[in-house]
């Protein structure tokens, strides 16, 4: 199989961007830190093997941070969510960010795996967070994967 292209996402993309984040996030909007995101008019990459997506990141910049906020890889082991990584860190080092971070919820421990194994650092967890995400986004699930009540938000950051 081939390995995934990554480029930009563009306009002609957002039905895509739009139907994946629906799928696997519940809407278009995502909350972190308290704050809610219109994902899919941010910023981001595709992942594409043979002229299909098969993985979505997008992300926010703000003065010399670099969020990421959703991360998406439609198919494993082809390193298509740490080519999309490395992907928003250009784009970060390129804005003149100094910090990239995220948030995942205390149920997705294969994240945490996931972005550890790859240099990201755990540096907070938001306790009970996740009651004033639901208050911005109600459909945020009482419990996750594994059956793991989501309360938590847990930060993560690589500095660049």
């Amino acid at each position: 199989m081939a390995a995934a292209a990554i480029r930009v996402v563009n306009e002609h993309d957002h039905p895509w961007v739009a139907a994946l984040l629906k799928e696997y996030w519940a809407s278009t909007e995502i909350v972190t830190r308290g704050r809610v995101h219109q994902a899919d008019r941010l910023p981001g990459f595709i992942a594409e093997v043979d002229h299909r997506p098969v993985g979505l990141l997008t992300y926010h910049v703000a003065d010399d941070q670099c969020e990421i906020v959703s991360l998406n890889s439609l198919r494993e082991g082809m390193w298509i969510g740490s080519s999309l990584l490395d992907a928003a860190k250009e784009a970060a080092q390129a804005a003149g960010c100094r910090r990239m971070w995220l948030i995942t919820t205390n149920d997705n421990l294969a994240a945490l795996g996931f972005y550890q194994k790859r240099g990201w650092r755990l540096v907070a967890i938001h306790r009970d967070a996740l009651e004033e995400s639901r208050r911005l986004k109600p459909e945020i699930p009482p419990v996750g994967i594994d059956g793991i009540p989501v309360r938590d938000e847990i930060e993560l950051e690589m500095l660049l």
